[in-house]
């Protein structure tokens, strides 16, 4: 047995080692096996029986999680396993949050952690909802690019299509509640950069890897983007 995505050794306790409890269940879960050495050698634990109380206390009132830990015996000596379920929710370690990524423990951070705590939420990136913005904020001109794709593609009904824009955007999907969507934001808004920093297109033309000849950025709401990408390129 190795160390993996769901096995980790360590040769002695020290409460720090809550964090890879945590990152295990914001991962798939696994073992953590106290009095093995990072050889996998069996060292002992002279504190075992003690640890096999204290742990569990601990992770739970750290974690706010349950975890089993076994205590097994061995000639080289007793140790213990940790067994920790993944979370369908983000655990938290006093405000950080702690990922197994491989064999090694990640502190979730920025854009990283962004991209977690939606998945745990069971919600993707452009389905965050946006405040401070509504249906009146967008562009009549994107929702009439819109329609006449959407006619000549077949791909949406004419009864659909004249329905208003806040009906359309509601069986788009493109709502939640009184908010838009970010989805929403980039297909319809003038200025999605005012909400979603880099929803821009950046071109570039290279003679070779550092002999730029052109650049350009193509700015607007997506329909927009791809309408003049289209003719520039």
């Amino acid at each position: 047995m190795e160390e993996s995505q769901n096995i980790e050794w360590k040769e002695s306790w020290r409460d720090e080692y809550i964090k890879w409890i945590g990152g295990f269940a914001n991962a798939s879960g696994g073992q953590l096996f106290i009095g093995i050495n990072d050889k996998g050698v069996i060292v002992g634990l002279p504190d075992a029986k003690k640890l096999l109380e204290e742990i569990p206390n601990k992770v739970r009132d750290i974690l706010g999680i349950i975890v089993d830990v076994d205590l097994k015996t061995s000639p080289q000596g007793d140790y213990i396993v940790i067994s920790v379920d993944a979370y369908p929710y983000p655990i938290s370690y006093k405000g950080q949050y702690h990922y197994r990524s491989g064999s090694t423990k990640q502190e979730l951070k920025g854009a990283a952690l962004d991209k977690f705590l939606l998945q745990k939420q069971g919600k993707r990136w452009d389905a965050v909802p946006v405040p401070h913005v509504s249906v009146k904020d967008l562009s009549l001109g994107a929702f009439d690019y819109f329609r006449n794709k959407a006619i000549k593609s077949n791909r949406l009904t004419e009864e659909i299509l004249q329905e208003s824009n806040e009906t359309l955007l509601e069986k788009l999907h493109l709502t939640e509640g009184q908010y838009l969507k970010r989805a929403a934001i980039l297909l319809f808004h003038p200025d999605p950069e005012k909400y979603v920093t880099g929803a821009f297109v950046k071109i570039g033309y290279f003679r070779t890897d550092d002999d730029l000849l052109f650049q350009d950025e193509i700015h607007g709401h997506l329909f927009e983007q791809v309408e003049k990408h289209s003719i520039c390129c």
